[in-house]
């Protein structure tokens, strides 16, 4: 068994969910989903089909997304995993849950904006994911004023009310 990390490869605004599944039928249902919870979704998705002709099966509502999620998931080669991007201005804090309730998916590894490696393990068979690294090492503990900031900057943003 060997052990590899891919970086995620994207622009630097653009948030992504990464997860796995069991199923063909997970494209079609997810993107069945994502629409439905939110109405002109901007995204890109991949999957990787781990039997059969096992390629990756895509599809989404913006073709640049589609080929970020493309070239992402053929990177990344790992059997039945998932890789979904977002378009600017969607985050995956509205859409996470309805991802979640698709019954294909079987787990989420990340869900983040975050500069990402995802940690592979590849054996004779093929690759399976095994973690990931989301962003960088914390530098310290909040204080006071690192509190003021982040409750002030939940409501500027409009996820706190007043």
């Amino acid at each position: 068994m060997e052990l590899k990390s891919v970086k995620i490869e994207k622009p630097e605004n653009i948030n992504f969910i990464l997860g796995q599944s069991h199923f063909i039928k997970t494209v079609e249902d997810l993107h069945e989903a994502l629409v439905c919870a939110v109405p002109g979704i901007k995204f890109g998705l991949a999957f990787c089909e781990a039997s059969g002709k096992r390629l990756v099966r895509w599809s989404g509502t913006d073709d640049a997304l589609i080929a970020l999620a493309q070239k992402n998931a053929m990177a990344i080669a790992a059997g039945h995993s998932f890789i979904l991007f977002l378009g600017e201005g969607f985050y995956p804090i509205n859409v996470l849950k309805t991802v979640q309730a698709v019954p294909e998916v079987c787990r989420i590894f990340c869900a983040t904006a975050n500069e990402t490696e995802v940690l592979l393990a590849e054996t004779g068979q093929g690759r399976g994911i095994i973690g990931v690294v989301d962003g960088a090492t914390p530098q310290g503990v909040e204080g006071a004023e690192d509190i003021a900031w982040r409750k002030g900057f939940l409501r500027q943003i409009g996820y706190k009310a007043g």
